[in-house]
């Protein structure tokens, strides 16, 4: 299961309803923080997600993604934590994240390791790897994607009963792709196996202009998340600023044929009443939504998908 929080949906500054830019994404027993705003400590004990993540990947050095930082390093080390902690960022963000990490007083007690990346770097994992993605946002900055690995095709039960292959632990070794002696000779992963899987993906834009690269990333994938600070009638603004409308998003979302997509970043103005970005990305795409602080996405493989 992949599970998808949104600890916060506003643009710049928060409002009473939304908290600043955090994005929580758990796979199995992994966690990860897709930025980091002021206050996201408090998000994620409001909506339970706990503290126990392996990293944090910024999408850039505006404040409102990457000030909460220095409250959670803290609250980690009051609560003992002694396993190593990875930060990410953009090319050039290495100086501020450091100071971040380091302001006031006293040393953590366990590891900080901070790292760059580059459009189409990947951190590579087990089952899945996190790739930074291009973005077009007016300042070094990068999107990013939690892309799993192909998995194994469907096993044919039936085909490999009929090749003499008795269940058990040889079913096994055929499905993670070893060749097996069956009653009537060897039986080849190939003969029972069919074609690997796409893994599932997950995909984050940060604040972005609309772009190939997150457009791209997005093809097929299970959710996106988009920037979608206005309405189409600020396009003027959100073009001044490095950001999407919602209608913007949606065309994104509706070109890559993804399967949802979640808009975010979403300023004040519309801090009382989101309907209209909803209403305005729903005539492009019909899948879309305006996440709101505390919404969760259960994300299974196709036939698994729920939404709370």
């Amino acid at each position: 299961m992949i599970r998808v929080t949104f600890l916060g949906t506003a643009a710049a500054r928060p409002t009473v309803g939304r908290n600043v830019s955090a994005l929580m994404v758990q796979r199995e027993g992994d966690q990860w923080l897709f930025d980091c705003g002021e206050g996201t400590q408090r998000q994620m004990m409001r909506y339970g997600t706990g503290f126990g993540i392996r990293g944090i990947f910024i999408t850039h050095l505006h404040a409102d993604h990457f000030l909460g930082i220095i409250g959670l390093l803290r609250t980690l080390a009051l609560q003992d934590r002694t396993e190593p902690l990875s930060i990410w960022g953009p090319s050039g963000s290495s100086p501020i994240l450091h100071s971040a990490i380091y302001l006031g007083q006293g040393r953590l007690p366990y590891p900080v390791e901070i790292l760059e990346l580059e459009a189409g770097d990947r951190v590579c994992q087990e089952e899945y790897d996190v790739v930074a993605l291009p973005v077009r946002h007016g300042t070094p900055a990068v999107g990013y994607m939690l892309e799993e690995h192909l998995r194994p095709g469907r096993f044919d039960v039936d085909r490999a009963r009929a090749l003499g292959v008795p269940e058990g632990p040889l079913f096994g070794k055929l499905h993670r792709g070893e060749t097996v002696e069956g009653k009537a000779g060897p039986v080849r992963p190939e003969d029972v196996v069919g074609p690997a899987r796409p893994g599932r993906t997950v995909v984050y834009s940060g604040d972005t202009r609309p772009c190939s690269g997150i457009r791209e990333a997005a093809v097929g994938t299970e959710l996106l998340v988009h920037d979608a600070t206005f309405a189409d009638e600020e396009l003027d603004r959100a073009r001044f600023t490095h950001h999407s409308t919602a209608r913007e998003a949606a065309e994104i979302a509706r070109k890559a044929g993804a399967r949802r997509l979640a808009l975010t970043h979403i300023s004040a103005r519309y801090s009382q009443n989101p309907t209209p970005l909803e209403e305005e990305a729903r005539t492009v795409f019909p899948d879309a939504m305006v996440a709101r602080d505390g919404l969760v996405f259960e994300i299974g493989y196709p036939q698994e998908d729920s939404e709370e």
